[in-house]
Protein backbone atom coordinates (compact mmCIF):
# COMPACT_ATOMS: atom_id res chain seq x y z
CA UNK A 1 0.00 0.00 0.00
CA UNK A 2 1.13 3.54 -0.72
CA UNK A 3 1.36 5.21 2.73
CA UNK A 4 0.94 8.69 1.24
CA UNK A 5 -2.09 8.17 -1.03
CA UNK A 6 -3.52 5.08 0.76
CA UNK A 7 -3.97 3.35 -2.59
CA UNK A 8 -2.81 -0.02 -3.86
CA UNK A 9 0.63 -0.08 -5.47
CA UNK A 10 0.05 -1.98 -8.72
CA UNK A 11 3.39 -1.40 -10.41
CA UNK A 12 5.53 -4.52 -10.44
CA UNK A 13 2.61 -6.76 -9.43
CA UNK A 14 1.51 -9.52 -11.78
CA UNK A 15 -1.97 -8.76 -13.09
CA UNK A 16 -4.69 -11.40 -13.38
CA UNK A 17 -8.22 -11.28 -14.70
CA UNK A 18 -10.64 -10.48 -11.91
CA UNK A 19 -12.43 -13.83 -11.27
CA UNK A 20 -15.93 -12.39 -11.69
CA UNK A 21 -14.88 -10.73 -14.96
CA UNK A 22 -13.95 -14.16 -16.33
CA UNK A 23 -17.66 -15.07 -16.17
CA UNK A 24 -18.50 -11.81 -17.98
CA UNK A 25 -16.06 -12.62 -20.79
CA UNK A 26 -17.46 -16.13 -21.14
CA UNK A 27 -21.04 -14.87 -21.27
CA UNK A 28 -20.10 -12.36 -23.94
CA UNK A 29 -18.55 -15.15 -26.04
CA UNK A 30 -21.66 -17.29 -25.65
CA UNK A 31 -23.95 -14.43 -26.68
CA UNK A 32 -21.83 -13.82 -29.78
CA UNK A 33 -22.07 -17.50 -30.68
CA UNK A 34 -25.89 -17.36 -30.41
CA UNK A 35 -26.64 -13.90 -31.75
CA UNK A 36 -23.55 -12.79 -33.65
CA UNK A 37 -21.71 -9.55 -33.08
CA UNK A 38 -18.31 -8.80 -31.55
CA UNK A 39 -16.87 -9.06 -28.04
CA UNK A 40 -14.52 -6.24 -27.02
CA UNK A 41 -12.83 -6.29 -23.63
CA UNK A 42 -11.93 -2.96 -22.02
CA UNK A 43 -9.88 -2.50 -18.86
CA UNK A 44 -8.26 0.36 -16.98
CA UNK A 45 -4.90 -0.21 -15.36
CA UNK A 46 -1.14 -0.20 -15.61
CA UNK A 47 0.59 -1.27 -18.86
CA UNK A 48 1.09 -4.88 -17.67
CA UNK A 49 -2.70 -5.36 -17.71
CA UNK A 50 -2.28 -5.83 -21.46
CA UNK A 51 -1.22 -9.42 -20.76
CA UNK A 52 -4.53 -10.08 -19.00
CA UNK A 53 -6.32 -8.66 -22.01
CA UNK A 54 -4.45 -11.11 -24.23
CA UNK A 55 -5.68 -13.87 -21.96
CA UNK A 56 -9.23 -12.55 -22.45
CA UNK A 57 -8.77 -12.82 -26.22
CA UNK A 58 -7.45 -16.37 -25.85
CA UNK A 59 -10.70 -17.46 -24.13
CA UNK A 60 -13.13 -15.93 -26.59
CA UNK A 61 -12.94 -12.14 -26.87
CA UNK A 62 -12.51 -10.68 -30.36
CA UNK A 63 -10.45 -7.65 -29.40
CA UNK A 64 -9.34 -5.61 -26.39
CA UNK A 65 -8.26 -2.12 -25.42
CA UNK A 66 -6.48 -0.71 -22.37
CA UNK A 67 -7.02 2.61 -20.61
CA UNK A 68 -3.66 3.48 -19.07
CA UNK A 69 -2.56 6.91 -17.92
CA UNK A 70 -1.09 8.46 -14.78
CA UNK A 71 -4.22 10.60 -14.72
CA UNK A 72 -6.27 7.47 -13.94
CA UNK A 73 -4.15 6.49 -10.90
CA UNK A 74 -5.85 6.38 -7.50
CA UNK A 75 -9.38 6.35 -8.94
CA UNK A 76 -12.28 5.35 -6.71
CA UNK A 77 -15.31 3.53 -8.14
CA UNK A 78 -16.94 6.69 -9.51
CA UNK A 79 -13.79 7.94 -11.25
CA UNK A 80 -13.20 4.41 -12.59
CA UNK A 81 -16.73 4.27 -14.00
CA UNK A 82 -16.24 7.68 -15.62
CA UNK A 83 -12.99 6.63 -17.31
CA UNK A 84 -14.52 3.37 -18.56
CA UNK A 85 -17.57 5.19 -19.90
CA UNK A 86 -15.34 7.54 -21.88
CA UNK A 87 -13.38 4.56 -23.21
CA UNK A 88 -16.58 2.80 -24.30
CA UNK A 89 -17.75 5.91 -26.14
CA UNK A 90 -14.37 6.15 -27.83
CA UNK A 91 -14.60 2.53 -29.05
CA UNK A 92 -18.01 3.14 -30.63
CA UNK A 93 -21.56 1.90 -30.14
CA UNK A 94 -22.54 -1.07 -28.01
CA UNK A 95 -25.57 -3.22 -27.35
CA UNK A 96 -24.65 -4.73 -23.99
CA UNK A 97 -21.92 -4.10 -21.43
CA UNK A 98 -21.21 -7.11 -19.22
CA UNK A 99 -19.24 -6.62 -15.98
CA UNK A 100 -18.30 -8.99 -13.21
CA UNK A 101 -20.43 -8.27 -10.14
CA UNK A 102 -17.42 -6.84 -8.25
CA UNK A 103 -13.66 -6.77 -8.02
CA UNK A 104 -12.09 -9.13 -5.52
CA UNK A 105 -9.81 -6.45 -4.08
CA UNK A 106 -12.28 -3.62 -3.36
CA UNK A 107 -15.49 -5.73 -3.17
CA UNK A 108 -17.68 -2.64 -3.65
CA UNK A 109 -19.84 -3.86 -6.59
CA UNK A 110 -20.30 -0.18 -7.52
CA UNK A 111 -18.51 0.16 -10.86
CA UNK A 112 -21.19 -1.64 -12.94
CA UNK A 113 -24.16 0.47 -11.76
CA UNK A 114 -22.07 3.67 -11.84
CA UNK A 115 -20.97 2.86 -15.38
CA UNK A 116 -24.59 2.49 -16.46
CA UNK A 117 -25.39 5.91 -15.01
CA UNK A 118 -22.42 7.47 -16.80
CA UNK A 119 -23.56 5.90 -20.08
CA UNK A 120 -27.19 6.83 -19.47
CA UNK A 121 -28.53 3.29 -19.97
CA UNK A 122 -30.54 0.90 -17.76
CA UNK A 123 -28.81 -1.82 -15.76
CA UNK A 124 -29.40 -4.82 -13.54
CA UNK A 125 -27.00 -6.55 -11.17
CA UNK A 126 -26.23 -10.08 -9.91
CA UNK A 127 -27.42 -11.69 -13.15
CA UNK A 128 -27.33 -15.49 -13.00
CA UNK A 129 -28.99 -16.16 -16.37
CA UNK A 130 -29.78 -14.34 -19.58
CA UNK A 131 -33.17 -15.70 -20.60
CA UNK A 132 -33.55 -13.97 -23.95
CA UNK A 133 -32.43 -11.11 -26.16
CA UNK A 134 -35.06 -10.14 -28.70
CA UNK A 135 -36.98 -7.17 -30.07
CA UNK A 136 -34.41 -4.71 -28.70
CA UNK A 137 -34.67 -5.87 -25.10
CA UNK A 138 -32.98 -8.31 -22.73
CA UNK A 139 -34.59 -10.54 -20.11
CA UNK A 140 -32.43 -11.69 -17.18
CA UNK A 141 -32.72 -13.57 -13.93
CA UNK A 142 -30.96 -11.79 -11.07
CA UNK A 143 -30.14 -13.35 -7.74
CA UNK A 144 -31.76 -12.03 -4.55
CA UNK A 145 -31.50 -13.01 -0.89
CA UNK A 146 -34.71 -15.03 -1.19
CA UNK A 147 -34.22 -16.58 -4.64
CA UNK A 148 -34.30 -14.70 -7.95
CA UNK A 149 -36.35 -12.22 -9.91
CA UNK A 150 -36.83 -11.82 -13.65
CA UNK A 151 -36.03 -8.43 -15.11
CA UNK A 152 -36.58 -7.09 -18.63
CA UNK A 153 -35.09 -3.86 -19.95
CA UNK A 154 -34.38 -2.19 -23.30
CA UNK A 155 -31.00 -2.31 -25.01
CA UNK A 156 -28.39 -0.92 -24.86
CA UNK A 157 -27.87 -1.80 -21.22
CA UNK A 158 -25.35 -2.82 -18.57
CA UNK A 159 -25.46 -6.02 -16.51
CA UNK A 160 -23.20 -7.43 -13.81
CA UNK A 161 -22.93 -11.21 -13.56
CA UNK A 162 -22.31 -13.76 -10.81
CA UNK A 163 -20.40 -17.04 -11.03
CA UNK A 164 -23.61 -19.05 -11.32
CA UNK A 165 -24.17 -17.77 -14.86
CA UNK A 166 -21.69 -20.10 -16.61
CA UNK A 167 -18.46 -22.06 -16.48
CA UNK A 168 -15.58 -20.16 -18.17
CA UNK A 169 -13.85 -22.09 -20.93
CA UNK A 170 -10.15 -22.80 -21.14
CA UNK A 171 -7.97 -21.13 -23.74
CA UNK A 172 -7.69 -23.01 -27.02
CA UNK A 173 -4.55 -23.25 -29.12
CA UNK A 174 -6.23 -21.17 -31.79
CA UNK A 175 -7.23 -18.60 -29.18
CA UNK A 176 -3.71 -18.40 -27.76
CA UNK A 177 -2.25 -17.85 -31.22
CA UNK A 178 -4.81 -15.13 -31.88
CA UNK A 179 -4.02 -13.47 -28.55
CA UNK A 180 -0.30 -13.51 -29.25
CA UNK A 181 -0.76 -11.65 -32.53
CA UNK A 182 -3.43 -9.24 -31.27
CA UNK A 183 -2.77 -5.51 -31.28
CA UNK A 184 -4.01 -3.98 -28.04
CA UNK A 185 -4.34 -0.19 -28.23
CA UNK A 186 -3.41 1.77 -25.11
CA UNK A 187 -5.62 4.82 -24.64
CA UNK A 188 -4.77 7.82 -22.47
CA UNK A 189 -7.17 10.25 -20.82
CA UNK A 190 -6.60 12.65 -23.70
CA UNK A 191 -7.25 9.91 -26.27
CA UNK A 192 -10.76 9.25 -24.91
CA UNK A 193 -11.52 12.92 -24.22
CA UNK A 194 -11.71 12.48 -20.45
CA UNK A 195 -11.69 15.50 -18.16
CA UNK A 196 -8.58 15.18 -15.92
CA UNK A 197 -10.52 16.75 -13.05
CA UNK A 198 -12.90 13.76 -13.09
CA UNK A 199 -10.18 11.10 -13.34
CA UNK A 200 -7.98 9.36 -10.83
CA UNK A 201 -7.41 10.69 -7.34
CA UNK A 202 -8.43 14.21 -8.37
CA UNK A 203 -11.82 13.01 -9.58
CA UNK A 204 -12.54 10.68 -6.65
CA UNK A 205 -15.13 12.05 -4.19
CA UNK A 206 -14.30 9.27 -1.72
CA UNK A 207 -10.91 9.15 -0.02
CA UNK A 208 -9.30 6.37 1.98
CA UNK A 209 -8.17 7.91 5.27
CA UNK A 210 -5.89 5.10 6.36
CA UNK A 211 -4.86 1.65 5.20
CA UNK A 212 -2.45 -0.80 6.73
CA UNK A 213 -1.23 -4.34 6.40
CA UNK A 214 -1.94 -6.34 9.60
CA UNK A 215 1.20 -7.53 11.32
CA UNK A 216 1.21 -10.94 12.94
CA UNK A 217 3.93 -11.97 15.36
CA UNK A 218 4.17 -15.60 16.36
CA UNK A 219 6.82 -16.82 18.78
CA UNK A 220 7.66 -20.37 19.73
CA UNK A 221 9.73 -22.13 22.36
CA UNK A 222 11.52 -25.43 22.02
CA UNK A 223 11.48 -27.72 25.04
CA UNK A 224 14.61 -29.81 25.41
CA UNK A 225 15.32 -32.88 27.46
CA UNK A 226 13.74 -36.27 27.94
CA UNK A 227 10.06 -36.70 27.06
CA UNK A 228 9.02 -36.68 30.74
CA UNK A 229 11.02 -33.48 31.32
CA UNK A 230 9.42 -31.86 28.31
CA UNK A 231 5.96 -32.90 29.54
CA UNK A 232 6.65 -31.45 32.99
CA UNK A 233 7.91 -28.18 31.48
CA UNK A 234 4.86 -28.00 29.22
CA UNK A 235 2.53 -28.47 32.20
CA UNK A 236 4.31 -25.63 34.01
CA UNK A 237 3.85 -23.34 31.01
CA UNK A 238 0.15 -24.23 30.75
CA UNK A 239 -0.34 -23.74 34.51
CA UNK A 240 1.30 -20.30 34.29
CA UNK A 241 -0.92 -19.31 31.36
CA UNK A 242 -4.06 -20.54 33.13
CA UNK A 243 -3.06 -18.70 36.30
CA UNK A 244 -2.69 -15.51 34.30
CA UNK A 245 -6.09 -16.02 32.69
CA UNK A 246 -7.63 -16.70 36.10
CA UNK A 247 -6.08 -13.54 37.56
CA UNK A 248 -7.44 -11.46 34.71
CA UNK A 249 -10.91 -12.96 35.14
CA UNK A 250 -10.81 -12.31 38.90
CA UNK A 251 -9.72 -8.71 38.34
CA UNK A 252 -12.56 -8.20 35.87
CA UNK A 253 -15.02 -9.75 38.32
CA UNK A 254 -13.81 -7.47 41.13
CA UNK A 255 -14.05 -4.47 38.86
CA UNK A 256 -17.56 -5.53 37.95
CA UNK A 257 -18.48 -6.01 41.65
CA UNK A 258 -17.10 -2.56 42.46
CA UNK A 259 -19.12 -1.04 39.67
CA UNK A 260 -22.26 -2.82 40.90
CA UNK A 261 -21.63 -1.62 44.47
CA UNK A 262 -21.15 1.94 43.26
CA UNK A 263 -24.36 1.67 41.27
CA UNK A 264 -26.22 0.39 44.32
CA UNK A 265 -24.76 3.18 46.48
CA UNK A 266 -25.83 5.75 43.93
CA UNK A 267 -29.32 4.23 43.79
CA UNK A 268 -29.47 4.28 47.62
CA UNK A 269 -28.44 7.91 47.70
CA UNK A 270 -31.16 8.77 45.22
CA UNK A 271 -33.70 6.81 47.27
CA UNK A 272 -32.58 8.56 50.49
CA UNK A 273 -32.88 11.95 48.87
CA UNK A 274 -36.33 11.12 47.58
CA UNK A 275 -37.31 9.87 51.10
CA UNK A 276 -36.08 13.13 52.62
CA UNK A 277 -38.18 15.08 50.18
CA UNK A 278 -41.23 12.97 51.04
CA UNK A 279 -40.58 13.41 54.82
CA UNK A 280 -40.24 17.15 54.38
CA UNK A 281 -43.45 17.21 52.38
CA UNK A 282 -45.20 15.27 55.17
CA UNK A 283 -43.98 17.73 57.82
CA UNK A 284 -45.28 20.62 55.75
CA UNK A 285 -48.65 18.89 55.43
CA UNK A 286 -48.79 18.33 59.21
CA UNK A 287 -47.98 21.95 59.87
CA UNK A 288 -50.73 23.05 57.54
CA UNK A 289 -53.18 20.70 59.25
CA UNK A 290 -52.22 22.07 62.69
CA UNK A 291 -52.63 25.62 61.47
CA UNK A 292 -56.04 24.82 60.02
CA UNK A 293 -57.13 23.17 63.32
CA UNK A 294 -56.08 26.26 65.31
CA UNK A 295 -57.96 28.50 62.95
CA UNK A 296 -61.06 26.35 63.36
CA UNK A 297 -60.81 26.55 67.17
CA UNK A 298 -60.54 30.35 67.05
CA UNK A 299 -63.60 30.52 64.81
CA UNK A 300 -65.57 28.31 67.22
CA UNK A 301 -64.52 30.46 70.18
CA UNK A 302 -65.64 33.61 68.45
CA UNK A 303 -68.99 31.93 67.61
CA UNK A 304 -69.47 30.97 71.29
CA UNK A 305 -68.74 34.53 72.43
CA UNK A 306 -71.34 35.79 70.03
CA UNK A 307 -73.98 33.43 71.43
CA UNK A 308 -73.29 34.62 75.02
CA UNK A 309 -73.61 38.22 73.93
CA UNK A 310 -77.05 37.62 72.51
Amino acid sequence: MNPETNTIIRDGVEAIINPFDAYAIEEGARLRERHGGKVTVLSMGIPSVAESLREAISVGADEAALLSDRAFAGADTLATAYALSMGIRKLGGFDLVICGKQATDGDTAQVGPSLAEKLGVPHTTYVRKICSIENGSICCERMTDDGFERVSMPLPAVITVVKEINEPRLASLKGMMKAKKAQIPVLSAADVGADPALCGLAGSPTQVIRTFVPRHSVSGEMLDGAPEDQAAALLERIAAIMAGVGAEAEAEAEAGTGAEAAARAEAGARAGAEGGVRAETGAEAGARAETETGAGAETAARAGAGVRAL
